[in-house]
């Protein structure tokens, strides 16, 4: 495709049709600017974004993750978290050369609507943006973060979104009194998300045990990496003992897994917070399950909630202090695996579609 803008069209209705399109630029409206993405990253939360793509109530009203970037007459644009760089502006307040961190669809360049720009960055007032989540609609300069190292670049795309989603729920356990519980099992531990929360329970001297729930492939090197206290296989769960007080917190919403760990703890499972659909094609089977009734996890809500008990600033204060702390370890979790190009980044899709990925590859494609 050479040169021109493209992007990736998902049918809205079956998540494995996607197609590479060239896409001509149009003119920018007041207020309005167009962005080229520098690089994003492509990961399991990425498909969970594409599986709710249509409403699914998360948002508490009729809209999905397809209506951030496409309107409901078009194919499906799947929002991505990476670096941009402001080509052209009709934006006063942002101008041609800034560079941004945020929210964008899978394609090499995007147009944004400003509001409320200011030295730290902007909002995107596109009208069906108005009503989703606050938090994805923020795009940030990059010279005004303050937890941005230059060291750290590649790896904010790939871990800074799921990490504070794994540090929200490790939040959640503690302003829970960890639902009383002994041991929290994190399904499919090797998921970044995953290794967000267990690093983040980590840092807490007083807690439950955590064990990670993996294939039996993964056990060896992701009990090296040491995020977790023990890290067992699934088909291992029957052996943890009943008796003691657990929590399920489930990254890819496999029913196999789920209905394991409920039928073996039954009333000693106190909770099960199901966080992701990245498991697109595994059954549900939840009916009828033992325990507790399952719940979600949805991380803007939470971040609004702590928002509102802490103020903005403390809240940003906190991630930051977590976030840089993950960084000095991070480089040992995962390396970058860098792609470019549309044609590498349809591909990339497909290949976390189908779980190709390396668990220990942050993919980073470059448009």
């Amino acid at each position: 495709m050479g040169s021109a803008s493209w992007a990736i069209d998902i049918d809205r209705d079956d998540i494995t049709q996607a197609r590479l399109i060239e896409e001509a630029a149009a003119p920018l409206a007041p207020s309005q600017v167009r962005v080229h993405v520098d690089s994003y990253a492509m990961t399991a939360n990425n498909i969970t974004y594409a599986v709710f793509g249509k409403p699914a109530g998360l948002f508490g009203n009729d809209q999905g993750y397809w209506d951030f970037f496409a309107e409901r007459s078009e194919a499906g644009r799947l929002p991505v978290w990476g670096f941009a760089t402001v080509t052209e502006s009709a934006a006063e307040g942002v101008a041609v050369g800034d560079r941004l961190y945020g929210y964008y669809p899978m394609a090499s360049d995007a147009v944004l609507t400003v509001g409320k720009a200011g030295p730290g960055g902007f909002t995107d007032i596109t009208p069906r943006r108005t009503t989703l989540p606050p938090i994805y609609n923020q795009y940030q300069r990059i010279e005004a973060l303050p937890d941005y190292r230059a060291a750290d670049h590649d790896y904010w795309p790939v871990f800074r979104p799921l990490f504070l989603t794994g540090w929200l729920i490790a939040d959640q356990f503690e302003d829970e009194g960890d639902y009383g519980v002994q041991q929290i099992l994190i399904a499919s531990a090797s998921s970044k998300t995953a290794i967000g929360l267990g690093f983040a329970l980590k840092q807490r001297a007083d807690r439950p045990e955590t064990i990670g729930l993996t294939s039996a492939a993964n056990v060896e090197s992701l009990a090296a990496q040491g995020i977790y206290d023990r890290v067992i296989s699934y088909d291992q769960i029957m052996t943890l003992n009943a008796a003691t007080p657990a929590a399920l917190v489930d990254m890819a919403g496999n029913g196999a897994v789920t209905r394991v760990v409920h039928s073996h703890f039954g009333n000693q499972l106190q909770a099960s917070i199901i966080v992701g659909k990245s498991h697109w094609d595994a059954q549900a089977d939840v009916e009828g399950l033992p325990g507790p009734e399952r719940q979600g996890f949805f991380a803007p809500g939470r971040s609004q909630k702590r928002i509102a008990d802490w103020g903005g600033a403390v809240f940003g204060q906190k991630i930051a202090e977590a976030w840089l702390v993950f960084m000095d370890v991070a480089p040992r979790l995962a390396s970058i695996d860098k792609r470019r190009g549309g044609p590498a980044a349809l591909e990339a899709y497909h290949e976390m579609l189908s779980g190709r990925t390396d668990a220990k590859a942050g993919i980073v494609v470059e448009p």
